[in-house]
């Protein structure tokens, strides 16, 4: 992927925001947008979005948000609250699409989101549901369990005082922004509260949501209220896997997204 930056308006402050395009050089190929998990950026996506748009014939956009990869960090008084995920999903995606040169009224993207950035994407679907074609979600969460808050603990003391500092450092320019932002929020006693459900349900287009059989972050309820939120949702589990299905079944993945962009595809355009 070669990278570039776009400038955005957000904070309070002017942001610099990475991003790549990969994929189909064809200007009428559907647009898929990459919305990257909680410790995630756009280099930590590694080879897959090329892969699978390079499988499916459609342009990708891979971005890192604000605080995340080679954007603009978070600064160290920077607070993130329980809205965060919606203001991402309402903020700053919409200035993300326009910086890319993607007009999401005529050119509607397809959402592929992991982890938090499944939840975004379908806030984002939800809030604006005539600028979505549909929303690929690997391993949302719409609420938070008990087990969620319980890894992320553990992720803290691997962060403090394991190698996971060293391991994220080469995906981040400031490794604290992205890890003490997503950290501190969802360990916040004020997010045990949070969620999603009822902010999802005006989601009208089409959804597959994927999740592992073995996800340490979640568990299948998260698929069972999705279902009751969006009815449309079609859910695939994946034993033998975690909580990226991306990295764990990357073949899987690349198969049902396919055949989900082929259901749902417009006369006019194709996918491989």
């Amino acid at each position: 992927m070669s990278n570039s930056s776009r400038q955005i308006h957000w904070n309070g402050r002017p942001q610099q925001i990475e991003y790549a395009i990969v994929g189909a050089d064809d200007p009428q190929a559907p647009w898929l947008v990459f919305l990257h998990e909680g410790l995630g950026s756009l280099s930590m996506w590694k080879e897959f979005p090329q892969q699978l748009c390079s499988a499916l014939g459609v342009r990708g956009l891979v971005y890192s948000r604000p605080g995340y990869g080679w954007s603009t960090p978070r600064e160290a008084d920077e607070r993130w609250n329980p809205d965060f995920m919606h203001r991402q999903a309402v903020e700053v995606l919409p200035q993300v699409l326009a910086a890319a040169g993607i007009d999401a009224l005529t050119d509607q993207p397809w959402l592929f989101g992991h982890s938090d950035g499944g939840s975004i994407a379908l806030l984002h679907a939800a809030r604006f549901p005539e600028c979505v074609s549909g929303v690929i979600a690997l391993a949302p969460h719409v609420f938070v369990e008990d087990m969620t808050v319980r890894n992320i603990k553990a992720a803290r003391e691997a962060y403090t005082q394991g190698d996971l500092k060293q391991r994220l450092a080469r995906y981040h320019q400031d490794v604290d922004s992205p890890f003490w932002g997503w950290n501190a929020i969802w360990l916040d006693p004020r997010f045990r509260d949070w969620n999603i459900e009822a902010d999802i349900r005006p989601v009208r287009c089409p959804v597959l949501v994927i999740q592992g059989l073995d996800d340490e972050y979640g568990t299948l309820e998260q698929l069972r209220r999705i279902e009751a939120a969006v009815p449309q949702a079609r859910s695939i589990e994946l034993p033998q896997c975690r909580h990226s299905p991306h990295r764990d079944q990357p073949q899987r993945v690349i198969d049902v997204v396919r055949e989900q962009l082929q259901a749902h595809a417009p006369r006019k355009s194709s996918v491989n």
